[in-house]
């Protein structure tokens, strides 16, 4: 594999997972969402969610701030600068993948 393609393919493991990548989507176009939204729209359980939201926290992907809308806990779940970042980064590799293996 040349060194170009090699480079092109290492795309960011933890965002390249299916149910993150429905996540980081989702979380793209907007400020901030909540939890029970972002549970809705992904069909994920509540565990899966929360443990694939703990792992975008790590990376510093996602902030989450637990509050309360009266006496109701909420969370909230927001992209951060650097997940933009990565987030951006991914799409630009994916479409250079797909450019080369068009040119083929």
């Amino acid at each position: 594999m040349s060194d170009e393609l090699h480079r092109i393919t290492e795309v960011d493991r933890l965002i390249h997972e299916p149910a993150r990548l429905l996540i980081v989507t989702l979380l793209v176009p907007v400020e901030k969402v909540d939890f029970l939204y972002l549970l809705h729209e992904t069909g994920l359980t509540k565990g899966n969610l929360s443990a694939h939201l703990s792992k975008l926290e790590e990376a510093g992907y996602v902030q989450i701030e637990k509050t309360y809308r009266g006496k109701i806990p909420q969370t909230l779940i927001q992209l951060t600068p650097a997940g933009k970042e990565a987030f951006e980064d991914y799409r630009e590799k994916l479409k250079r993948i797909v450019s080369r293996l068009s040119q083929e």
